[in-house]
């Protein structure tokens, strides 16, 4: 699937985070939104939403997603603890905003609770677009090669690759699906900046993305 271009908030990225993933490499401040996200579960192999009663817990609001689609996330578990939470809620925050098109609203719990400052800004933006085209999108998004690095207890940069080359853009009234996308445009990179609250939540503050780079490519 190719997304509409979207999250067009430059992420500066600084020397503690020269965040080379194993296949992908460098950031860039275009923001072609790649494949979206859905959720996040526990243990060593790729992982998929967290149910309903997952995402509730201590106070998170709940990321509900329709049975055509879904997000798989890879490396869910690093040995650190720490980069854990991190990548968990790097997953919530992609989630959330999938979470937003298919309800078709911006102002959604989840958006807000995961995303704050540029990144909310952005990611608000690139809902309304769906919401403006009445589109949506179904099948799988992978996500994979996530790397944390983390400055001090409460800052962080997350960097990953997803393969949207098995989820597709699909118009709500038509019920068209397109699934015109050369496969090298099915891969992004993305750079992400994330705070942690007072709460204990990592929320996403900054993105960017390169749709079809080479890194992310197999």
């Amino acid at each position: 699937m190719t997304r509409r271009p979207i999250l067009s908030a430059a992420l500066v990225l600084t020397a503690v985070v020269t965040l080379t993933l194993s296949g992908c490499g460098g950031g860039d401040t275009s923001s072609d939104r790649g494949g979206e996200p859905l959720g996040v579960s526990v243990g060593d192999g790729p992982s998929a939403s967290p149910s309903p009663s997952d995402s509730m817990a201590e106070g998170r609001p709940s990321i509900d997603f329709p049975s055509d689609a879904k997000n798989v996330f890879e490396g869910e578990k690093t040995g650190d603890s720490a980069k854990d939470a991190v990548l968990a809620d790097n997953a919530l925050s992609i989630d959330a905003v999938d979470e937003a098109i298919f309800k078709g609203s911006a102002d959604t719990k989840a958006l807000g609770f995961y995303n704050v400052d540029k990144a909310l800004s952005s990611s608000i933006a690139y809902v309304q677009g769906y919401i403006d085209d009445n589109d949506t999108w179904i099948g799988v998004t992978r996500y994979f090669d996530r790397k944390v690095t983390l400055k001090g207890t409460d800052k962080a940069y997350v960097a990953y690759c997803s393969d949207e080359s098995k989820s597709y853009i699909k118009n709500k009234k038509s019920g068209k699906v397109d699934k015109s996308v050369a496969s090298a445009d099915s891969f992004v990179l993305y750079n992400t900046a994330l705070t942690k609250n007072a709460a204990g939540v990592w929320q996403t503050t900054d993105i960017s993305s390169k749709r079809g780079d080479a890194a992310c490519r197999p």
